[in-house]
């Protein structure tokens, strides 16, 4: 045996030929790897044959005619019209050979059957004679290529032509690829008995021989790279020489190297292109073992076959060497094919790997199958396994892809409907609305009378998470107020609407503290920030949510950041910072795919509206209330907040009839959803406003005493608004009740924290103590204090309202709560604080004196203090927002100085 390259192979030939020339015969058998130029070489002699003047007779194995005897025989005749084919007695009568020559002499026979593949001895003398008689008018060079597709009857003649014609002057060049499935040991080992027998093996090229041909063709700075991808195999290393890649540059899907590597394993046989996509597929997860197991092979084949991948470049054990090589063998594997690998590859690994290699194989068998498959119940769980693993490491997009597969092949109703929800509370991570969708279903099936069962609690917590409060009520068991209409004598639990208000704010931050923000965890979180956003204290929502849309954000989950954006965005609005709460809606709605589908996203959009509106900006916040509701949005506490914003935006807009109209709508729909809570939406007071607006004064003062009248009238904010608009609906004459119930609207407000509305009612307290002519140095004071306070939050629009021809240059829009107020060089004592909140609602240093028990002289130097500290010149400079606890308001309290700390 000669290990040698193609050149020595082809001087080899060489002088066998001239061996045979001089009157020897020779046998040659030349063997190696798929693709390393067993082919070329023998090409290569016989066009040398053929200028010498020998007679050629050429034949090639093809798998398609390994079951046709005498196929290559008959096509080693054909070279030569004077060489003919006696009839082989072995076929079955009238079964004639098609192929016979024009010279007549009978035709060889198709043998079928038993014994079709043994030809007569006399046959094989005969032809043997006849190529013996040829030889001696000039040299007969017989070559038969990938002799491992050749029928057994063909090898008979060839094989007893190396034993009987050893004195004439004939060439037997056979060629066959090393480690083939269906070599011919028994062919070769009784040529290799011959005395003239010699044996060529191919090998692959060697890195200095590949970087030679990469130089001679111009690329040899890609050497390195190119001898890397083909493996030294000479066919891949002629295709991507011919295409011109790069390291920078990946092959053609369909271009001449990925052809290359479709030929080598074609030709290499069925069993080595089984166990090449095998380990294509299987990867990091292949072995013996495992190849043996997916295609259902004997160990020791699987072993031949790789070898066979490894001696052609493909392969480096069980792995094929490059990913370009990987990519080729998988293009090359017909879709269906691929997509079964795939399935018996998932149903494999599932018993001995994590869920997520398996389900990536039912991910990749699904992209290649062109009609819907029915996934079996281990797939379902597989696919649901992994979504979960994913969701560990907060890959929500390869969760929600896996989960989509199982939803879309699982068979199971039951399973499929559990699916569906889990889908559903995962799709909030990047898609609310896509996760509004996914409970049409569910939905549906309740509709149709079918009982939730155990997906009841999860379909609420969703449902609660969407705002659609009743029909999560509904689910759980609770009265159903659309048939059942609300009795105010009767005895009823509390709703998700009344735990969210009645919480409280410490037991909020308790769970806060405690919580990881998870799919399971989030509908809770986010009402445990409403608990916050509509207690007393509002302004500890702020921290709390942004460190939550902080978390979600590192955790790659726009829509849990658009959620927690949005609590965000409220509770600067309820603060009264318009800037700062329309930046962080924008910012919500921008994280959404779809930020006008489903009804979450009309939560950013009316906190948009409000803060629009508020600072002036007419035409931004017409555009988004101008557009029809979509269907079922009132079924939703987002689209009842849009429907409040939508009114007060008629009322900006000198339309109170509209706004009347929204806001009588809005009352309807809380009072039957047993929803009606003005801590949540006063729409008894934005209606009051606009019956007064439309000369209708009694009928408003009885929508605001009807409201200090509920339960809720006992908060701050919802005392302080009732009391504003009963106070403004004051009959003619009642001037000292009407400024004094606006003292305590005013008071009310500054304890509730919202700057804004505390702002209104202090213009309105100034104004009416000015017309009244009490005090209108007090009058004045207090309306330049409530100017201060609406330029502080950055309401144009009430700015102007209040004082129209004061200059807005300096206004400062919307500082943020939850940053520390640069102005304070040092923080305010809580006397000075006291003193200083009650001269910025425009009270006396005598009428301050007589209200905290201090001499007028202690007053006088507290104010002092403050104006130095403040860098002011005066009281009417004063920043109102002192009276929401003074330079504490904007920093973060002690208690939530790490809001994540075990988020």
């Amino acid at each position: 045996m000669t290990m040698v390259g193609t050149t020595a192979a082809v001087r080899a030939l060489d002088d066998a030929l001239a061996d045979c020339t001089a009157g020897q015969l020779r046998t040659v058998l030349v063997e190696g790897p798929t693709g390393c130029g067993k082919s070329s070489v023998l090409h290569a002699v016989i066009e040398r044959a053929g200028a010498a003047g020998a007679v050629v007779l050429c034949a090639v194995g093809t798998p398609a005619e390994r079951a046709t005897p005498l196929g290559v025989l008959r096509q080693l005749a054909g070279g030569d019209r004077r060489l003919t084919l006696p009839p082989t007695p072995c076929a079955p009568a009238g079964v004639q050979d098609d192929t016979a020559d024009g010279d007549g002499g009978g035709g060889a026979t198709a043998g079928a059957g038993a014994g079709a593949g043994v030809p007569r001895m006399e046959d094989m003398q005969a032809f043997c004679l006849r190529l013996r008689e040829l030889s001696a008018q000039a040299p007969v060079v017989v070559c038969v290529d990938d002799v491992h597709d050749a029928d057994d009857a063909s090898l008979g003649f060839v094989q007893y032509l190396a034993r009987h014609a050893r004195a004439a002057r004939i060439l037997v060049v056979v060629t066959g690829c090393l480690h083939h499935e269906k070599a011919r040991h028994a062919f070769t080992t009784e040529l290799m008995r011959q005395p003239a027998f010699r044996r060529i093996v191919l090998g692959r090229l060697t890195p200095q021989r590949a970087a030679a041909l990469a130089e001679a063709a111009g690329r040899g700075a890609d050497a390195a790279f190119l001898y890397e991808t083909s493996g030294g195999n000479p066919l891949l290393l002629r295709a991507l020489l011919q295409e011109q890649p790069s390291p920078g540059r990946e092959v053609e899907v369909d271009g001449p190297f990925t052809q290359a590597v479709g030929a080598c394993l074609h030709r290499a046989g069925p069993r080595a292109l089984a166990v090449a996509r095998a380990c294509a597929l299987l990867q990091d997860a292949a072995d013996e073992a495992q190849i043996a197991e997916l295609l259902t092979l004997p160990g020791p084949a699987v072993a031949q076959q790789l070898a066979a991948l490894a001696a052609a470049g493909l392969s480096e054990g069980v792995r094929l060497r490059h990913p370009a090589l990987r990519a080729a063998v998988v293009h090359d594997t017909p879709p269906a094919q691929r997509a079964a690998l795939h399935r018996r590859a998932a149903a494999l690994l599932h018993r001995r790997r994590p869920a997520m290699e398996a389900a990536r194989h039912l991910l990749a068998a699904a992209a290649c199958e062109s009609r819907p498959h029915t996934a079996t119940a281990a797939e379902t769980e597989v696919l649901c396994e992994a979504a979960e693993s994913r969701l560990a490491h907060d890959d929500g997009a390869q969760a929600l892809a896996l989960l989509e597969l199982a939803h879309r092949e699982c068979a199971d109703a039951q399973q499929r409907e559990a699916v569906a929800l889990r889908l559903a509370r995962v799709s909030w991570r990047v898609n609310p609305a896509a996760a509004e969708r996914r409970l049409a279903g569910p939905l549906a099936a309740l509709d149709a009378g079918t009982p939730a069962g155990e997906h009841a609690q999860p379909l609420a917590q969703l449902l609660l998470l969407q705002g659609r409060l009743s029909t999560a009520a509904h689910l759980l068991g609770e009265p159903d107020s659309t048939t059942q209409p609300p009795d105010p004598g009767a005895e009823t639990g509390a709703s998700a609407l009344d735990v969210m208000l009645d919480a409280g704010a410490p037991a909020a931050e308790r769970l806060l503290r405690s919580a990881t923000l998870t799919e399971a965890t989030l509908g809770c979180l986010v009402q445990v920030l409403h608990c916050l956003l509509w207690s007393e204290h509002p302004e500890r929502a702020v921290p709390w949510s942004r460190a939550l849309a902080q978390d979600a954000e590192e955790r790659g989950a726009p829509g849990w950041s658009a959620v927690f954006a949005t609590v965000h965005a409220q509770a600067l609005l309820r603060l009264g910072d318009l800037a700062g709460a329309a930046t962080l809606a924008e910012k919500a709605l921008s994280l959404l795919p779809e930020r006008h589908s489903g009804a979450f996203p009309y939560a950013a959009t009316a906190v948009l509206v409000r803060a629009h509106d508020a600072m002036g900006h007419y035409t931004e916040a017409s555009r988004h209330c101008d557009r029809p509701l979509p269907p079922g949005l009132l079924e939703s506490l987002h689209g009842l907040a849009f429907l409040r914003a939508r009114g007060l935006h008629h009322l900006t807009g000198n339309q109170p009839q509209a706004a009347l109209a929204d806001f009588l709508t809005l009352g309807r729909i809380l009072a039957h959803r047993r929803l009606d809570r003005p801590a949540y939406l006063p729409w008894r007071t934005d209606a009051a406003q606009a019956l007064r607006e439309l000369g209708r004064p009694q009928q408003a003062e009885r929508l605001a005493l009807q409201q200090l009248a509920l339960p809720d009238a006992r908060r701050p904010w919802v005392r302080g608004l009732s009391l504003h608009q009963r106070a403004l609906a004051a009959a003619p004459g009642a001037g000292s009740r009407r400024i004094t119930l606006l003292e305590q609207a005013v008071e009310e407000l500054h304890r509730s924290g919202d700057r804004l509305a505390t702002a209104r009612a202090m213009a309105d307290l100034g104004q009416h103590t000015q017309s009244e002519g009490n005090a209108p140095m007090k009058g004045t004071a207090t309306v330049r204090a409530a100017w201060n306070l609406a330029r502080e939050c950055g309401a144009t629009t009430l700015c102007k309202e209040i004082l129209p021809d004061a200059p807005l240059a300096d206004t400062v829009r919307g500082r943020p709560h939850d940053t520390t107020d640069d102005r304070l060089e040092h923080r305010l004592s809580s006397s000075e604080q006291r003193v200083a909140t009650l001269a910025a609602q425009g009270l006396t240093n005598r009428e301050i004196s007589a209200k905290l028990y201090l001499t007028v002289s202690t007053v006088e130097q507290h104010l002092t203090k403050v104006y130095r500290k403040l860098h002011i010149s005066g009281r009417g400079d004063l920043p109102m927002d002192l009276a929401l606890g003074g330079p504490t308001s904007h920093t973060t309290t002690p208690a939530l100085a790490h809001p994540t700390a075990n988020i």
